[in-house]
């Protein structure tokens, strides 16, 4: 009976060589280069995606903050009949000290700037009577990037950032609209 070999014996794709004297010599270049190839074009194919998934879950991190951030703000309204006074970024408002978390909201925001409450401040041509925005500091810049204000406005609201309670305010600072 006769074996059919489809490569000579020893000598497949990806089969080390072998010397005269049956020693392994190793991989070929062009067999080392064809698998860095393949590597890289799934990691180019992955990148991508791996971001993509970053984004969105910055925006869900910031919607949360929104959320969260905006309840505590409605609550000292229902309290006290009014808003709190407005304040500079990353600072507590007066009032608020034992109800907000203020190492959230002194923190950098997930993308970059400091949370920042405003009431009855003009926003692109609009007042508003109480909004949290995300500002830039000095020691906090913020990254302004389209996509990621999209998504979180599709987490927020209708995903169209000159409606609903999510909206690029002054400077392209993005803002959280509790009451108009």
């Amino acid at each position: 009976m006769t074996t059919v070999h489809y490569f000579p014996k020893g000598r497949g794709w990806l089969s080390p060589k072998r010397s005269t004297k049956g020693v392994r010599c190793g991989f070929t270049l062009v067999e080392i280069m064809v698998v860095v190839v393949i590597i890289s074009l799934l990691a180019m194919m992955s990148i991508p995606s791996f971001q993509r998934i970053q984004r969105r879950s910055r925006s869900s991190a910031i919607a949360s903050d929104f959320r969260t951030f905006a309840t505590v703000f409605n609550t000292y309204a229902q309290e006290h009949g009014t808003w709190p006074a407005d304040t500079d970024p990353g600072v507590v408002p007066e009032g608020l000290e034992g109800q907000l978390n203020s190492t959230a909201w002194a923190r950098i925001s997930p993308m970059g700037g400091r949370y920042n409450w405003e009431q009855d401040q003009l926003h692109a041509g609009v007042r508003y009577k109480a909004a949290i925005a995300i500002s830039a500091t000095s020691d906090a810049p913020m990254r302004v990037d389209a996509d990621q204000l999209r998504d979180i406005d599709v987490v927020i609201d209708d995903g169209i950032l000159t409606t609903g309670s999510f909206r690029t305010g002054a400077n392209g600072d993005p803002i959280f609209i509790i009451e108009r």
